[in-house]
């Protein structure tokens, strides 16, 4: 494998060298914190990816670049039984942290704020696990130290740089807080919405705030639109297709006396079928210029497709299922969530191209572990590490430790 340039940039704690299983969870913990102090953003993560490897160096396992700050390292390759790929991403995201915890992020205005800097130390925890017994693995295991899934699109970028070349089946989680800890979700089909951006800037006539009558007020137009938008998910759009459409923005700067000449409206949607994605669209566009011309404010629509929606396949999201009973027990499955959940992951890129499944993985036990993903509050629940470890072993047919 080409190994690229590697600098150790891990801090001398991370000690890899007890090859147990409490060692090796106290290792990837340890990294866990260390990342989180560390944040990088998307397309940005160069220490991250430095770490990254340096560790996998310690461990002996052998690595290559993918997508740049992505990382491929692959165990057993020559075993003849199936190959299977695991994921983990490791992006962070432009928030401030105010979680108030000890590894709280040095970088102003960077932040894990959705966890993947425990995704990424509980990948590196079963590379360590599997190294250790790959001898034992019946076929190939890749491990996906991906860049830039928080809108990047860095798990398309993998794809194009090979990641999944021979590989056959594929897996990956996400830790959600809104569910409790010891609980899971992953479902034969949608687990995670479809989502896009759009933006529409709203041009009429400014003029002095006590004449709107010789004005085309654009603030008027933007707020009628913001309201008519949302009959595409009461009026236009199958009650049995879950869709969301939310305006996140709208600046319209001006001075108090004056109405202004323009405003400009950003926002949100997500889709849990792929096939609502073109109908959405095309409403957003019809919705926002045919409304804003009834105020005689023309309207210039810009939409942007983000992520598909997160669909896993069947028997694979069985074998995950079958894997997360075995490690939660038999309540592992919520009876009350959701699904899917609306949400977004470029995981979906992976599964357009190969089997596999995507779960959701309760971090939920009533302390800080509860904030949402994306908030500034939020932090990793570092118990989820051991858990997701032991079912990354189940999924590609590893010995399992025997206390943990």
């Amino acid at each position: 494998m080409d190994r690229g340039h590697t600098t150790a940039v891990a801090e001398p704690e991370h000690n890899w060298s007890d090859q147990s299983w409490t060692g090796r969870i106290n290792a990837a913990t340890r990294l866990r914190r260390y990342l989180h102090r560390q944040p990088e953003l998307t397309w940005q993560e160069h220490d991250t990816a430095a770490t990254v490897r340096s560790v996998l160096d310690r461990l002996g396992i052998p690595w290559s670049v993918c997508a740049e700050t992505g990382t491929l390292a692959t165990l057993a390759p020559e075993a003849a039984g199936r190959h299977i790929a695991l994921r983990g991403d490791i992006d962070a995201l432009p928030i401030t942290e105010s979680s108030g915890v000890a590894w709280t992020s040095r970088r102003a205005g960077c932040m894990h704020a959705c966890g993947h800097d425990g995704h990424t130390a509980t990948l590196m925890a079963a590379a360590a696990w599997l190294k250790s017994h790959e001898e034992q693995l019946p076929g190939p295991v890749t491990l996906l130290f991906q860049p830039a899934e928080e809108g990047g699109h860095g798990a398309r970028r993998m794809i194009e740089d090979g990641a999944l070349v021979g590989v056959d089946e594929i897996y990956g989680w996400h830790n959600w807080p809104a569910i409790p800890f010891g609980q899971a979700a992953c479902p034969d089909d949608t687990v995670m919405a479809g989502n896009g951006t759009f933006r529409i800037t709203l041009t009429g006539a400014g003029g002095h705030a006590s004449q709107p009558e010789a004005c085309r007020d654009p603030v008027l137009a933007a707020s009628a639109v913001t309201m008519a938008l949302q009959q595409i998910v009461s009026r236009r759009i199958r009650p049995q297709s879950p869709v969301v459409v939310s305006v996140t923005s709208l600046i319209a700067e001006s001075a108090e006396t004056v109405i202004p000449e323009q405003a400009r409206m950003g926002g949100s949607f997500r889709i849990a079928r792929n096939e609502d994605y073109e109908s959405v669209h095309q409403l957003i566009r019809e919705i926002a210029i045919s409304t804003a011309a009834g105020y005689g404010v023309e309207a210039a629509v810009e939409v942007f497709p983000r992520y598909s929606a997160t669909v896993n396949h069947g028997a694979q999201a069985a074998r995950m299922r079958d894997a997360l009973a075995a490690e939660l027990g038999e309540s592992w499955m919520p009876g009350d969530l959701p699904l899917p959940i609306m949400a977004s992951e470029d995981f979906s890129y992976y599964l357009a191209e190969v089997p596999g499944a995507f779960a959701l993985v309760g971090a939920g036990e009533g302390r800080g572990e509860d904030e949402p993903c994306h908030s500034p509050r939020y932090d990793f629940n570092d118990r989820l590490i051991p858990v997701v470890t032991n079912l990354f072993a189940r999924l590609v047919h590893a010995p399992l430790p025997q206390a943990r």
